[in-house]
């Protein structure tokens, strides 16, 4: 698990976004967690120059949906220069947890190899709503930040 701040980082190393184009697909499942990294996203890319024109959202119903969302934007006609995918899958009693997490990664990991550009994977696999809360704006920062910041770095070394 992580201990360090996801929101902490150098801002002098993240190159200028100002001319950038994101997508950002965000599971409606845990909203009240994936929300939170939706806005740390937002905010992030924002703060380094993304105008909100250039920021296009969408939402799916839950994780598993996320590729399926992501290639929807990858191939819409504003192909962004990275896409944000957030998630956030919180362990149960049943393998569900394995499944959703294991396709959910594989299938982002497969969009990287398809396309050309880069697909961001921002997905909480917590134990418990306590972890996720810690980690979408709690004492770990916010993963939405980091996926933002990893977003515009990505972004750029394609161009």
């Amino acid at each position: 698990m992580a201990t360090t701040n996801l929101s902490v980082y150098n801002p002098d190393d993240i190159p200028d976004a100002g001319d950038m184009k994101f997508g950002i697909v965000v599971a409606e499942w845990n909203y009240d967690i994936t929300g939170k990294l939706l806005d740390g996203a937002v905010k992030t890319l924002r703060k380094h120059g993304a105008s909100k024109k250039n920021i296009k959202v969408i939402r799916v119903p839950g994780s598993f949906e996320l590729t399926s969302g992501a290639k929807l934007l990858a191939e819409s006609h504003k192909k962004p220069d990275a896409i944000i995918c957030l998630g956030c899958v919180i362990q149960g009693g049943t393998p569900h947890f394995t499944y959703i997490c294991q396709s959910v990664t594989q299938g982002i990991t497969q969009l990287n190899l398809d396309y050309e550009i880069p697909f961001i994977f921002g997905v909480l696999t917590t134990n418990n709503r306590e972890e996720a809360a810690d980690r979408a704006g709690g004492k770990y920062g916010n993963k939405g930040d980091e996926a933002a910041v990893t977003a515009i770095k990505m972004a750029a070394l394609c161009r």
